[in-house]
């Protein structure tokens, strides 16, 4: 019993020992933690108040002030790490043992958390712009949740009721932080920890007063604009009861009211893209909390929000990423609130990315498409778009506010292809049928550009065709398109010699179908045509499928209305427009009597001789001509002098078919007006050094229709041996001899003007007009030379002594001929009066008897050689060759049988 007892005690007094060395263990763990504790304390706040000189020395510097806050920042980031990784209040006073412990450690972290909210209310009190601060203490918390959030929270809080209040006292101050400071107390104001939340929402609360005094200058400016104007007012501010912080707690709706009701524009888009941003917080509940804010802002304030293209190009980049499925549905909902508000930005952004569209930007489509009260505006931003030439080149400028690294504009492609994604969708059908027209003549003018750049490759559809497809489609011609797709259009359009093909091809086959949207269509295209300016390809898809529409729907002639339409386009800048323009006017001419303004359409046409596109001179030229043959003969006497007189100037042109059209023409309309010769007299003799002139052309054709004209003009000329005209008996020089002695004879006051128009022609560039000139200037004066005055004879051997020295040896040979005519002439002129009266009188009597002066004939002197041409004795005889005997020996005999008769 005693050893069993012994035992029983010693184990006893073993268990005391153990449980005294215990507490004497833990008694000195614990005594070296808080020493440890009231170390860390001590040096945080040594380092907080050293870190607080630092920056109160640097805030009294002259350094630059952003260095200066980069440098501060620096330093307050490094101070907050410290201060904020301390425990918490109750951990650090359960170290004391005693009370006087516990109060000494306490003091010391409150000294410590005040030293730094002292440093933030300094900085913020000299410069409201350093509430930047503020921003990047929530950014740190975010970034590292060790620290504490509720007591940095009062700070942040205190800070923001500070400022608040010095707000007041200032007439103006930036604070550009507030829109991305405001986004993630929003966030907070929601937090899990209601201490965090009650504090989030007293700091908005505080912010959203800084806010309400920086817009209070601007707003009392514009109010005061507004008013005086009398046509706009602003909305009032929220009162101070509904900025309570309590009614802020966890009330998403309120904060995004008054967020989007308080902060100015560019401090909204800050809070906006900041939300933008959280939405790829790992965090779901971070990311579901900022999506639901940003709902509601956007919602009631979308309007107020800038940088709209900048944010859809971020949407687009995070959605082709590895997106969550919030993330995405919210993204898209953020798009359809924008577009709402800003469809122009949306849509002129969502067209600027590669073409075809992937599947991320069709999403985005869709997203923009489901909001039908905007429909319209899409349409017409889209109409706009399409207005555009793809592949066109962009200026510097333009290029620097494009996110797509695409140099060209495709944008217009994309519009295409994004009207096969909109125009099917529900919201979208009764716009489709309020811009029907313009839809389809956009597509018409884009189809007509996609095959002259020849856009449709295999990696890239014709997205007009498509689209056009779908259009008609969703407005119930689906007749149309199941026609156009049999008659093969599309390939029409894919072939640049054909588009043109294809436009007339859609606007016969919709004629053809009688389509409903007839009437505004036509109206659509008549305001097109009377608006202008409009471009050159635009031009000429108006002009074919109006042309196409009135065909098919009205009689011919037009209403008035749509002819002042044609005779406009007549002499439109576009040659084409031009051409399409005369070939409808010219099948008016069965009924060409009947329109009532015929003689201006005809002037106008007549304007279209002067065109620099010989294509359109020509149209013009076979389009007069229609008409005239069915003009009544009243209409026609009175315009013939004004048609006749335009063909002249076309008797010189360069090109050898316009030449012939016009002499034949003009000879043409003599013989139609042989009644009413006498009113065409001026014009024949202007038209006369041509027709004589070009006798000798190079082109046959043109040959042929001077020879048809003067035939007609022989009658006109009083010129009875036309016969020289005939092929057995051309001879050129003969003609000129017998014209110019019969215009002696009854035009002799004409002599001087003809001489005139002929000199015109020794500049030419054709020789063989140079060497007729010469024969015909010299004839002339040899002939009428007696009609002259000295100065005339002075100026016109000035034109004759400059063709001695061309480059053509015949013309040369020729040019000294008639030089020594006019010297003869000028020489005449030194004789008393009474003798060159006597030398007119006796010109009149022997001027058959002239023989010829050059002995010039081209078809036998192709050579060019000057040995062809034979100098003459005197001005009575000359030395002929055998073909000029013959000629005369008949023009003798002709002479002589006329004047038996």
């Amino acid at each position: 019993m005693k050893s069993r007892s012994h035992k029983r005690c010693k184990t006893l007094r073993q268990s005391k020992d153990k449980a005294s060395s215990l507490q004497i263990l833990q008694s000195s763990v614990k005594w070296h933690h808080m020493e440890h504790m009231a170390t860390s304390l001590c040096d945080a706040y040594s380092n907080v108040v050293t870190d607080q000189a630092m920056i109160l020395a640097m805030n009294s510097s002259f350094v630059d002030p952003l260095l200066q806050f980069e440098s501060q920042l620096k330093i307050i980031e490094s101070s907050f790490k410290r201060v904020f990784a301390i425990p918490s209040l109750e951990e650090v006073k359960d170290m004391g043992d005693c009370e006087d412990d516990k109060e000494d450690l306490e003091n010391l972290y409150r000294n410590i958390l005040n030293i730094f909210e002292d440093t933030l209310l300094i900085l913020v009190s000299k410069d409201l712009y350093k509430l930047q601060v503020l921003k990047e203490m929530v950014m740190w918390m975010n970034e590292d949740r060790s620290y504490l959030q509720e007591r940095a929270m009062v700070i942040i809080s205190r800070v923001l009721s500070f400022a608040s209040r010095k707000a007041r006292g200032y007439a103006s101050f930036d604070a550009p932080c507030l829109g991305v400071l405001a986004a993630e107390l929003s966030l907070l104001c929601s937090h899990a920890d209601s201490s965090i939340t009650q504090q989030a929402s007293v700091g908005m609360y505080h912010l959203l007063c800084i806010a309400k005094h920086q817009n209070a200058d601007i707003l009392k400016n514009k109010s005061a604009k507004y008013d005086k104007s009398g046509s706009q007012h602003l909305l009032p501010f929220a009162s101070d009861a509904e900025f309570l912080p309590k009614a802020l707690q966890r009330e998403k709706t309120k904060i995004a009211q008054n967020v989007g009701e308080t902060l100015m524009p560019s401090l909204l888009t800050d809070f906006v893209w900041s939300l933008l941003v959280r939405l790829s917080a790992s965090d779901y509940t971070t990311a579901l909390e900022a999506s639901t804010i940003l709902k509601l802002t956007l919602e009631y304030h979308a309007h107020k929000v800038t940088m709209v293209s900048k944010i859809v190009d971020f949407i687009y980049k995070q959605l082709r990423g590895n997106s969550s499925h919030i993330m995405k549905q919210a993204m898209l909902q953020v798009i359809t609130l924008l577009t709402r508000m800003s469809p122009k930005k949306v849509i002129f952004q969502m067209m600027d990315y590669p073409v075809p569209a992937d599947n991320t930007l069709i999403m985005m489509w869709h997203a923009a498409g489901s909001e039908s009260s905007v429909a319209p505006h899409v349409l017409k931003t889209i109409l706009l778009i399409l207005k555009g030439k793809p592949g066109e080149m962009h200026d510097k400028l333009m290029d620097r506010r494009r996110f797509s690294l695409d140099a060209t504009n495709m944008m217009p492609v994309a519009a295409s292809q994004a009207l096969c994604t909109l125009l099917p969708v529900c919201p979208y059908k009764k716009a489709v049928a309020q811009f029907f027209p313009q839809l389809l003549m956009a597509l018409m003018l884009q189809l007509s550009y996609s095959s002259n750049l020849k856009l449709m490759t295999e990696d890239r559809p014709l997205y007009a065709w498509d689209a056009l497809s779908v259009l008609l489609n969703c407005s119930g011609l689906q007749q149309v398109d199941m026609a156009l797709k049999k008659k093969n259009c599309r390939n029409q359009f894919s072939q640049e010699l054909f588009h043109h093909h294809g436009v007339h091809l859609v606007a016969k086959t919709l004629s053809d179908y009688k389509f409903p949207q007839f009437p505004e269509t036509l109206h659509y295209l008549y305001k097109l045509s009377v608006e202008g300016p409009r471009g050159s390809e635009d031009s000429v898809i108006t002009v074919i499928f109006l042309t196409e529409l009135l065909n098919n729907f009205f009689k011919d002639p037009f209403p008035e209305e749509f002819l002042v339409l044609f005779r406009n386009w007549v002499n439109d800048s576009n040659p084409v427009v031009s051409k399409l323009s005369l070939q409808k006017i010219a099948s008016l001419a069965p009924v060409i009597n009947k329109i009532e303004n015929v003689c201006s359409l005809l002037t106008s046409i007549l304007d279209a001789f002067l065109s620099k596109d010989k294509t359109v001179v020509i149209r013009a030229l076979v389009t007069v001509r229609r008409l005239l043959g069915k003009l009544d003969k009243v209409t026609y006497s009175s315009l013939c002098t004004r048609i006749a007189s335009s063909y002249c100037p076309l008797m010189d042109h360069h090109n050898g078919g316009i030449r012939s059209m016009a002499i034949r023409h003009f000879g043409e309309l003599l013989k139609d007006m042989s009644q009413y010769t006498w009113m065409l007299n001026d014009v024949v003799l202007m038209g006369l050094v041509p027709l004589i002139l070009f006798l000798e052309d190079t082109e046959t054709s043109v040959v042929k229709a001077c020879k048809y004209t003067l035939e007609i003009c022989a009658l006109e000329l009083n010129w009875s041996k036309s016969y020289l005209l005939k092929d057995e008996y051309y001879n050129f020089e003969l003609v000129v001899l017998n014209i110019c002695n019969n215009l002696l004879l009854s035009r002799g006051n004409y002599i001087t003007d003809l001489i005139s128009d002929t000199l015109g022609f020794l500049r030419s560039s054709r020789a063989y007009l140079r060497r007729t000139s010469v024969i015909l200037v010299g004839y002339l004066a040899k002939l009428g030379g007696h009609l002259l005055l000295r100065d005339e004879i002075e100026v016109m051997l000035e034109a004759v002594d400059r063709v001695l020295w061309d480059e053509d040896p015949v013309i040369r040979e020729l040019a000294k001929i008639t030089h020594n005519i006019f010297k003869e002439v000028a020489n005449g002129l030194n004789t008393s009066n009474v003798k060159q009266s006597l030398q007119r009188l006796f010109k009149f009597i022997y001027t058959k008897k002239l023989k010829p002066l050059y002995n010039y004939n081209q078809h036998n002197n192709l050579t060019g050689s000057p040995e062809g041409i034979k100098e003459t004795k005197n001005d009575k005889e000359g030395l002929m060759d055998e073909n000029f005997e013959e000629i005369l020996g008949k023009d003798e005999r002709f002479t002589r049988a006329s004047e038996e008769e």
